[in-house]
């Protein structure tokens, strides 16, 4: 596999690290009747949620800099970015829309970039 195929690679593993991991996540709380189908959730949903999804989105940074075939901070960044992309994409959603609360959305936004270079620096530290 080359070198390209290896990065996009990367970057797609820790895209999907956080997402899926995200989404089992909230199947599970759901089924456990611990966190309701909602699209405005409360405070303390909205800060578990917020919780477990910052440790996966360092999870993501860190999958994404241990995958890089070289220089891996590059890749991510480039997921950070996505992250942050994908954030502002929440704000807009929870703004306009009113898909919960946006003190939750603009956390998304704000922690995508730091906590993903987290990830990446924990990887580039083992």
């Amino acid at each position: 596999m080359n070198s390209t195929l290896k990065s996009i690679g990367a970057v797609v593993a820790g895209f999907l690290t956080v997402a899926v991991l995200s989404t089992i996540t909230d199947e599970i709380l759901h089924a456990a009747n611990i966190m309701p189908r909602l699209t405005t959730l409360p405070t303390n949903d909205a800060l578990l949620a917020l919780a477990y999804r910052s440790i996966y989105t360092v999870l993501g940074g860190f999958v994404t800099a241990k995958l890089a075939p070289q220089n891996a901070m590059k890749h991510v960044w480039i997921l950070a970015g996505i992250g942050l992309l994908g954030g502002l994409g929440g704000v807009a959603a929870a703004t306009s829309q009113g898909f919960g609360p946006a003190w939750y959305a603009w956390a998304i936004a704000i922690e995508a970039i730091p906590l993903v270079w987290l990830g990446g620096m924990l990887a580039k530290a083992k």
